[in-house]
């Protein structure tokens, strides 16, 4: 008689800053989503009471105080134990809905890493001036590289394994850390895959905290550097 495999430990991430208008919802709509998930708010220094409400929603508030999206990964690395982590924004853009079926997904292909991918369901209005073909071309470079066909490297939306967060050590601080999740799945040649979800807009009186042109530059740097380890491991025939 086999023994029932039991169900895995699955904590969703919410990184916060300044997200007072959504965070509530967002909280609501995964604990209705995922019952049996524990949900974590990393607050990153909010002044706008994000912790004191997501709390009441009922998440467990972390104070993350080294400023920077990447620096609050690092921190939920370290801070949360779990065999499936969700990591997603808390500005109300990512649909809670599609996290059940996604989470089949990421079971049943044994994924170390699943994106959900914004490009193929969203609003009119969902994207800045210059994102949507920033994100184009920073996926289009990052295929050529690793010979491969990835369609949304800055999602905020994706689902890593306790295998990811365990041989993955990231090193930057910012809104790069995407790309750099992205980078080091495929240099470490960890299974992942994409899923389309529906992407809306920001509610009114919510505002983005991506700089178009300094964390561009951010990114750039970071597919430099492991792209150009990529290239010399290619010449070495690795």
């Amino acid at each position: 008689m086999e023994t029932p495999t039991a169900a895995p430990r699955v904590a969703v991430v919410i990184p916060c800053f300044n997200e007072a208008p959504t965070i509530e919802r967002v909280v609501q709509d995964f604990a209705r989503e995922l019952p049996g998930a524990a949900i974590y708010v990393f607050d990153n220094n909010s002044t706008d009471g994000t912790g004191q409400i997501a709390a009441r929603a009922g998440a467990r508030v972390v104070r993350s105080p080294m400023q920077g999206k990447g620096n609050v990964v690092q921190h939920m690395s370290n801070a949360v134990d779990a065999d499936v982590y969700i990591l997603v924004d808390g500005d109300g853009t990512y649909s809670a809905a599609a996290a059940p079926k996604m989470l089949e997904r990421f079971r049943h292909d044994e994924l170390d890493m699943l994106v959900a991918s914004r490009l193929e369901q969203h609003d009119e209005d969902s994207f800045r001036p210059f994102h949507r073909l920033g994100n184009h071309l920073i996926s289009g470079t990052i295929s050529t590289l690793f010979r491969t066909r990835f369609v949304d490297v800055l999602s905020g939306y994706r689902m890593l394994s306790r295998r990811f967060v365990d041989l993955v050590r990231l090193r930057t601080g910012g809104f790069e850390v995407e790309t750099e999740m992205t980078l080091q799945c495929l240099t470490k040649r960890l299974a992942w895959a994409e899923m389309p979800v529906e992407y809306g807009r920001r509610p009114e009186g919510s505002l983005s905290k991506l700089s178009t042109w300094s964390d561009g530059f951010l990114i750039v740097k970071c597919i430099l550097f492991y792209g150009n380890s990529r290239l010399s491991a290619r010449a070495n025939g690795i």
